[in-house]
């Protein structure tokens, strides 16, 4: 893994975090417990700062970064960012699916409980309500989020990742 100082700020990580042997992080990030950063995610808090609650997960590819003294990034609790998405300058609240390729742009504010589908991209500043799924290029509400997608999704994949960073944890 390569975790790297830039201008003072090093990377801190809370307990029970795995962090994959390839995945970067730099700079001013900050992760809470249970989070996971997987192979090739990269999380640059270089040019602004990077705040994750807890159980959240960086899946395969994702990139998390911001924009320079304008737009941070700040990640809720119970989050997964799927595989190859973009989380850039944003605010994502707790209990969120980003879907795998999705893009979630600059100044965006995705409430608590919402689904940004896979391939999804969420234009600039555009604020996603609680329990709202959205989906398409660009992005669109297309539904509410039932009890089951919230359980069966949303909540499902954050325990996994928990769940599976412990197997590579055990060797």
């Amino acid at each position: 893994m390569i975790i790297k100082t830039v201008k003072g700020k090093t990377p801190e990580f809370g307990e029970d975090c795995f962090i994959a042997e390839n995945a970067t992080i730099l700079g001013e990030v900050t992760m809470g417990d249970q989070c996971s950063v997987w192979y090739n995610a990269v999380l640059r808090g270089d040019v602004h700062y990077i705040k994750m609650g807890n159980k959240v997960n960086v899946q395969d590819g994702a990139i998390v970064h911001c924009t320079y003294k304008k737009s941070p990034t700040t990640i809720g609790n119970n989050v997964s960012i799927g595989h190859n998405a973009i989380v850039h300058g944003c605010t994502i609240k707790d209990n969120v699916l980003i879907g795998m390729g999705s893009i979630v742009m600059d100044d965006c504010i995705i409430e608590s409980n919402s689904i940004i589908a896979a391939g999804a991209v969420v234009t600039k500043g555009t604020h996603v309500k609680e329990g709202a799924v959205y989906a398409g290029m660009p992005a669109k509400k297309i539904k509410d989020i039932s009890p089951e997608l919230s359980s069966g999704e949303v909540n499902r994949i954050a325990d996994n990742y928990v769940k599976y960073a412990s197997w590579f944890k055990e060797e």
